[in-house]
C-alpha cells in the first residue's frame, strides 16, 4: 500500500510535465522562510519568494564560499590539491563536537587538500572547512575577510559572514571572529546564495564531479582513513533521488537539514534552486529536498529553453562577417554552441518568446582584417527576458558566441595595396 501511495504522490508531482499544463505561479509557495530559482546559464530568476531577506541563516551552505576560495586558489597557483594540510587543534577539537558534523581525523595528521575539499562537500566537515580556511588565509579569521571581500565583488553587501564552516557562533566558543557576537550565525539571502551557486558553476563547474558523489574516499592511505558519505538526499540511491540532481550543498540551522542549495540538469536546462529555513523539518531530513522537488516541478513546469540557433549551423539573424585584405571576402558566422536561452513555457508546452530579446554586440557593417583563424569568435549573442522577475544582480543576459567557420587567409600584397587605393579614393575623392 505505501509503494502505491508513494507512486500516486510522485505523479501528482510530475503531472504539468505529462500532461503539458502549467502551475500558476501566483498559487504556488514553498513551505520555507525563503526561496529562489534561477536559470544556472544567465542568472534570470525563474522564481522568487522573500528571496532579499537577508536574516536568513544559511548554515553549511556557508561552504559553498568555502570552495570557491579553494578553486581559486588552486587556480592561481598558490595551492594544490596534494598540499597535505595541518589539522590544528582548532579544527581537530572540532571533530570531537558530536553536535557538529564532520569526519573523524587523527590527531596531528596532516590531509591532502583534495582530501578535505571532499570532506567539507559530502559529510559537511567542519573540521575541514577550518582547515581550509587556515591553510589558505593564515587563520579563520583572515579567511573569513577573503569570504567577504570575494562575497562584496559579486556585489553581495547584505550577508552576515563569520566563519568558514557556517555554525554557529555558540558552537566555536574562543574561535568566533573578533567583536562578533556569541549568538551570531552566517545569514544570507537566498538570492545572495543563488549568486554564489551561479558565480562557483561558472567559474568552477568542476565541483559537480564531487557533489554529484554519494561515497568518496578519505585518507586513503593514512591514519584517518574512512568512506565519505554525502548529506544529499536527491542523489541516486535516497528516498528523494531525482534524476539530474548533481549538487549542491545542505545546510542545518538546528539538528535537522531545513536548508539546500540544488541544482539540476533536465532537457539541457540547468536550473539553481535555494530553499533557505524550510518550515517544520522531518527527523528524517527529508524537508528541504521534498520542497527541492517541488520547486524544480514548478520551475520545469513555467520555464524552458528556446533553441534559436544550432552549434555550428548558420546564425539566420548574422550569418556572415566582413573580412578587410582577406582571400575571401566574407567568412560564414556558425555559434560556437547550440544558442538556447530560457523562455516562459506556453500553455501548449511551446517556448513563449514574446518577451525575448536578441541583440549583438556588433552590427551587421561591421568588419574584421585578415588574417582570420577557424573558430575566432566574432559576434557576440545576447539574449534576455523582460519580466517583473528579471535577473540576479551582476547578471543580465544569457551570452553565447558566433565563430568564423573557416579560415581566411590575408591577400597578397599587390592585392592589399589596390584595396586601400579603391578604398582611399571611395572615401576620400
Amino acid at each position: 500500500m505505501k509503494k502505491i501511495l508513494i507512486s500516486l504522490f510522485s505523479l501528482c508531482l510530475f503531472a504539468p510535465f505529462f500532461l503539458g499544463g502549467t502551475v500558476s505561479a501566483d498559487s504556488f509557495s514553498i513551505a520555507a522562510k525563503s526561496a529562489i530559482a534561477i536559470d544556472a546559464a544567465s542568472g534570470k530568476i525563474l522564481y522568487a519568494q522573500n528571496e532579499k531577506d537577508s536574516s536568513t541563516q544559511i548554515a553549511s551552505i556557508t561552504k559553498l564560499i568555502t570552495a570557491y576560495l579553494v578553486y581559486k586558489n588552486v587556480a592561481e597557483g598558490k595551492l594544490s590539491w596534494e598540499t597535505k594540510v595541518p589539522i590544528s587543534n582548532y579544527a581537530y577539537e572540532l571533530t570531537q563536537n558530536t553536535a557538529a558534523s564532520n569526519v573523524a581525523m587523527t590527531k596531528g595528521e596532516k590531509i591532502s587538500v583534495k582530501d578535505l575539499m571532499n570532506a567539507l562537500m559530502l559529510p559537511s566537515a567542519n573540521s575541514a572547512a577550518v582547515a581550509l580556511a587556515e591553510q589558505i588565509g593564515g587563520t579563520e579569521p583572515q579567511f573569513v575577510n577573503l569570504m567577504r571581500a570575494q562575497l562584496k565583488q559579486w556585489g553581495i553587501s547584505d550577508a552576515q559572514i563569520f566563519n568558514a564552516s557556517g555554525l554557529p557562533n555558540s558552537v566555536l566558543g574562543k574561535n568566533i571572529y573578533p567583536n562578533s557576537q556569541v549568538d551570531a550565525s552566517n545569514t544570507m539571502s537566498a538570492e545572495d546564495v543563488a549568486i554564489v551557486s551561479y558565480h562557483l558553476l561558472k567559474d568552477y563547474p568542476q565541483i559537480l564531479e564531487i557533489s554529484k558523489q554519494t561515497t568518496l574516499p578519505f585518507d586513503e592511505k593514512g591514519a584517518s582513513k574512512t568512506t565519505l558519505k554525502t548529506t544529499n538526499q536527491m542523489l541516486k540511491g535516497f528516498p528523494q533521488f531525482r534524476s539530474g540532481v548533481d549538487g549542491l550543498k545542505t545546510g542545518s540551522t538546528g539538528y535537522q537539514i531545513n536548508c539546500f542549495a540544488a541544482t539540476t540538469l533536465q532537457n539541457n536546462f540547468r536550473i539553481i534552486t535555494v530553499i533557505l529555513e524550510a518550515n517544520q523539518p522531518a527527523d528524517d531530513n527529508s524537508t528541504p529536498f521534498n520542497l527541492t522537488n517541488q520547486l524544480m516541478n514548478q520551475v520545469y513546469g513555467n520555464w524552458m529553453i528556446d533553441s534559436i540557433a544550432k552549434k555550428g549551423k548558420t546564425f539566420a539573424k548574422f550569418p556572415s562577417f566582413s573580412v578587410v585584405d582577406g582571400k575571401s571576402k566574407t567568412v560564414k558566422l556558425v555559434p560556437q554552441e547550440d544558442i538556447i536561452p530560457v523562455v516562459p513555457r506556453a500553455a501548449d508546452g511551446t517556448p513563449d518568446s514574446k518577451t525575448l530579446s536578441v541583440t549583438t554586440d556588433k552590427k551587421r557593417s561591421a568588419s574584421i582584417e585578415a588574417a582570420v583563424k577557424k573558430g575566432q569568435v566574432l559576434v557576440a549573442v545576447h539574449t534576455s527576458v523582460k519580466d517583473a522577475l528579471g535577473y540576479i544582480p551582476g547578471a543580465s543576459k544569457a551570452e553565447f558566441n558566433l565563430v568564423a567557420d573557416k579560415t581566411v587567409e590575408r591577400a597578397v600584397l599587390p592585392v592589399v595595396l589596390w584595396n586601400h587605393f579603391v578604398k582611399f579614393v571611395n572615401e576620400k575623392l
